[in-house]
């Protein structure tokens, strides 16, 4: 009877160990007032100042600054899920921002990720005895300092 209780009491604390629950956020911490705020910024200076460094920039046609914060939450053995997720992006010509749009969870789609791999146009495939024989010379010695 003893080992039994042993046994449940062990296996209830594990259980309730490995549902911890945590909340880490993601990206930017925008603030509450984030339309307000970029609705009165017309140039790039003041974009940084009040926001920062976008995380990237598009380099095809009307540059864009791309902002993007989450919630990333751990449910113990539950996969992660998002929330919060807020996207700002700020249409840039030279150093004035010409349009500025902010979107949350419910205007940003679900994307899946596609399994497999993107193929890499021309890419060369090498089996495992072409990588060591193609690798033959391209390192120094150690303590060469070269």
């Amino acid at each position: 009877m003893k080992n039994k209780l042993l046994f449940a009491s062990c296996s209830l604390l594990f259980t309730l160990c490995a549902c911890t629950f945590q909340t880490k956020h993601r990206g930017y911490v925008f603030p509450a007032d984030l339309e307000e705020r970029v609705a009165n910024i017309k140039t790039t200076k003041q974009l940084e100042s009040e926001i920062g460094a976008p995380q990237t920039k598009t380099i095809y046609g009307d540059q864009v600054w791309i902002y993007y914060g989450a919630d990333e939450n751990y449910r113990g053995p539950l996969p992660k899920t998002y929330d919060n997720k807020t996207v700002l992006l700020a249409t840039v010509r030279g150093g004035t921002v010409v349009k500025t749009q902010v979107l949350h969870d419910k205007d940003l789609e679900n994307v899946k990720m596609a399994s497999g791999e993107t193929e890499i146009p021309a890419a060369i495939e090498l089996n495992a005895i072409q990588e060591l024989f193609n690798n033959i010379g391209r390192f120094s010695p150690a303590g060469l300092g070269q």
